[in-house]
């Protein structure tokens, strides 16, 4: 998926701890295959790179299927594959595939200009495709020929340029599942609209009858998204269901603040570790802030614990951002007090204590922490 190759493609060039989140880090299960009707498929298409390969992917499992070398500038496909499969044909060195549905109209494909042609379905699929990806090339033509130092030199400016980069990916994604409501199309942009509307909105789709709702690889992106937004079983979130362990650290200002003095008197806190060079956490920020705008006054508390080390640009974020609540750091970067008592080995994440002291959640971002906050809150 583009989101992904975009994101460890600049990862890789960056090659610093300003990429030490999640996004990079999560590892994805392979949803199992169900069994369905078997359909031909007949599969042609241009190459100008004669001598290269071409394979034929299967998306749900991620695997080729098929492979062979152009030859005369073509190459083609022939076989039986699961009916309605979202299938993808990418050529040796190319990091993008042109995908389709196995619907049982054969498929010509120019790998050259990304065209396709073939049932309705497709070629609409083709173009939407086209479209979502024009964000990245964007970013990846300015990128491409930028040295390390020249990046880390425009740190903050690319950082902003990616989100938005995300943000458009996400808010197109959303648009097709709109507008697509009686094809398959949806089901190829999932991963783009869980990450934006949250893993949950999956059941939403069940609960619709929507046509492309029990698509074996819509739900694989649900589960894959729910990886990358939820901590996994483990140390982490072995801390749901515990009291919290307090913090002290100091504000902007220097003066030494707790977590302890929000938590108790009937709110709802949130612990949210973040620091100003997190892209991903800059990107969620917005969504903090309309959380916080929205239940503070039914008692719900934001408390920022900064990963940075460079006061001036802590503080710089935290205008920018716009973030009204209490922000405390050590400015020790990965060696944060809170890094050892938290397990964190990432950001963004935060944990969500109750009234009492007790842990509730952890790493809530995008509508997941909308969603735990309305069943909490919209009661009192």
């Amino acid at each position: 998926m583009v989101f992904y190759l975009l994101i460890r493609n600049f990862a890789d060039k960056l090659n610093d701890e300003t990429m030490k989140t999640v996004f990079i880090s999560a590892a994805f299960a392979i949803a199992a295959l169900p069994s369905m009707a078997q359909v031909k498929y007949a599969v042609s298409g241009t190459f100008a790179e004669n001598g290269k390969n071409v394979y034929l992917l299967e998306q749900l499992t991620n695997k080729a299927i098929d492979s062979t070398l152009v030859a005369d500038n073509k190459f083609s496909f022939t076989g039986t594959a699961d009916k309605d499969a979202l299938m993808a044909v990418k050529a040796q060195q190319r990091r993008w595939a042109q995908e389709f549905f196995n619907d049982g109209t054969p498929v010509v494909i120019n790998l050259n200009d990304s065209t396709l042609k073939g049932s309705p379905q497709n070629e609409r699929l083709a173009k939407l495709n086209v479209e979502i990806e024009i964000p990245q090339k964007r970013f990846s033509a300015k990128t491409a020929n930028m040295t390390e130092a020249e990046m880390m030199a425009h740190q903050e400016e690319l950082m902003d340029e990616m989100n938005k980069v995300f943000d458009e990916m996400q808010a197109f994604a959303t648009k097709v599942f709109k507008e697509e409501r009686n094809s398959l199309i949806p089901v190829a942009f999932g991963a783009y609209y869980f990450l934006e509307n949250g893993p949950e909105a999956y059941d939403e789709l069940v609960k619709e009858k929507a046509v492309f709702a029990n698509h074996p690889y819509l739900k694989k992106m649900r589960d894959e998204v729910e990886s990358i937004l939820k901590p996994k079983e483990g140390p982490k979130t072995a801390f749901i269901g515990q009291q919290y362990t307090d913090l002290e650290m100091a504000d902007p200002d220097g003066k030494m603040h707790k977590i302890s003095e929000l938590v108790g008197e009937g709110k709802y806190v949130l612990v949210d570790f973040w620091a100003s060079w997190c892209g991903p956490c800059r990107a969620e920020m917005p969504n903090v802030l309309d959380a916080y705008n929205k239940y503070h006054d039914k008692g719900f508390e934001v408390i920022g614990v900064s990963f940075d080390q460079k006061k001036e640009a802590w503080v710089k974020a935290i205008g920018q951002l716009k973030m009204p609540w209490l922000q405390i750091s050590d400015l020790k970067g990965w060696k944060c007090a809170a890094a050892p008592i938290y397990k964190i080995d990432g950001i963004p994440d935060n944990i969500l204590i109750d009234p009492q002291g007790k842990i509730i959640d952890r790493a809530l971002r995008g509508k997941m922490l909308h969603s735990r906050l309305g069943k909490l809150l919209n009661k009192q």
